[in-house]
């Protein structure tokens, strides 16, 4: 079964090669047809790496550096792949801030202060987040209360909830073994080998990169057949083998210098896991095609037999859940849950999504999307500390690019809609 989500379905008759026509949002790079809504962000993702490179003398890109990023980003680009799905439903989740800090906090006081083993403790607080996606779930999906207000009576509600458990003072420290999965790296397993003037990197996370570019290469092309198979509009072969050997590039580069550093951060494991799980839950899973129909077209998809409460419901379930995994993560990652975890992580969660590509109106959207929207707003932070900027002109430079992808959002839209 092929990847195909809605949101990469193009309406229009097929070329006399299967390839993709003109359409609108499309422009042609010599030869190359390029839709700038769904390819957009990555070449601004590009951008963006390639300035701050430039601005910081190629500090962003040291081993350590792209550690960093990865390390202390973590728990938004969690946050931003529950959110996602969430907003291609046509809703919205303000509370996830609130969830990470109250979850964190029961993880705390189940493990430094009641003694109750890690694992046990972490399978409690999943679960604690799954009954507060569903708590809010109910209300939204059975009750009929719109998703805004339920989840801003959830982030004053669960807020209150830290303050009432921690008080003032953090709880900690985490056992080691939730500090390694938070702050800690894959060992090395193979040894080393030499990279001539890089020095020497992990062995066993260079053939982990190279697994992860086989593996991409082979699901594109496959969906690629799928899609000419089923009559579909599919890219030029020259772009998709440009977008394929960037990807590799990209990736290799990524695992070549942490292999260097420290190898793979655990935390890279487990969002790695999560990213492709999502995606394939998005794209080939009846679930998945449920969401993206909910949020592309509410009465279309009651009409088709979708069953819309239970869905709405258990992506919030889902939210949750993820939300107790983020919590876990920053709690271990500061060695302490704190009455303020979690303050703004659901402004910069919304905005990963929206910056990746998705709609505001619901029904366009993609994983990997959300993922490289929060990777920009993560290297707009760690660029700009890096060059020295104070903090009221990260949040300038923040503001305007979630104002720009957004508006970039609603003139693709117009423009396809004149063109009709």
């Amino acid at each position: 079964m092929s990847s195909i989500t809605p949101a990469d379905v193009e309406v229009g008759a097929k070329g006399g090669d299967g390839e993709a026509p003109r359409q609108p949002g499309r422009v042609s790079l010599g030869g190359l047809s390029l839709n700038l809504r769904s390819s957009g962000i990555y070449i601004a993702f590009a951008l963006i790496i390639v300035l701050f490179s430039v601005l910081t003398d190629g500090a962003l890109l040291q081993p350590q550096n792209i550690s960093n990023i990865i390390v202390q980003n973590s728990y938004v680009l969690i946050l931003a792949i529950g959110m996602i799905l969430i907003i291609i439903a046509g809703h919205i989740d303000l509370s996830v801030g609130s969830v990470v800090a109250v979850t964190g906090a029961l993880a705390a006081v189940l493990m430094v202060n009641m003694g109750v083993p890690w694992p046990l403790a972490l399978l409690i607080t999943l679960i604690a987040g799954a009954l507060i996606g569903a708590w809010q779930g109910y209300w939204i999906a059975y009750f009929g209360i719109p998703a805004f207000i339920v989840t801003l009576a959830g982030m004053l509600l669960f807020r209150a909830l830290t303050l009432t458990v921690l008080g003032n003072q953090g709880i900690g420290p985490f056992p080691d073994q939730v500090r390694t999965l938070a702050n800690g790296f894959t060992d090395g397993y193979l040894g080393n080998v030499g990279l001539g003037p890089l020095g020497g990197a992990d062995l066993f996370s260079l053939l982990i990169g190279l697994v992860a570019i086989a593996g991409m290469v082979t699901a594109q092309w496959r969906t690629r057949n799928a899609r000419k198979g089923y009559g579909q509009a599919v890219e030029p072969m020259g772009l998709f083998v440009l977008k394929m050997a960037a990807g590799a590039a990209l990736i290799l580069f990524l695992v070549v210098q942490l292999a260097r550093f420290k190898n793979l951060p655990w935390v890279l494991v487990l969002l790695a896991v999560l990213v492709l799980g999502y995606s394939m839950l998005a794209g080939r899973t009846v679930f998945g095609r449920q969401i993206y129909a909910i949020g592309g077209n509410l009465q279309a998809a009651i009409m088709s037999g979708v069953k819309v409460k239970s869905v709405v419901f258990w992506i919030f379930v889902n939210m949750g859940v993820l939300s107790a995994i983020a919590g876990i993560i920053f709690a271990g990652r500061l060695n302490q849950a704190g009455p303020t975890a979690g303050n703004s992580f659901e402004l910069d969660a919304i905005a990963a999504a929206f910056i990746g590509g998705a709609a505001v109106q619901g029904g366009v959207g993609k994983v990997a999307g959300a993922i490289t929207g929060g990777l920009i707003m993560a290297v707009i932070n760690n660029g700009m500390s890096l060059i020295g900027s104070p903090s009221e002109r990260v949040m300038l430079v923040k503001g305007a690019v979630l104002l720009a992808a957004v508006a970039f959002d609603v003139w693709t839209k117009r423009r396809a809609g004149a063109t009709r």
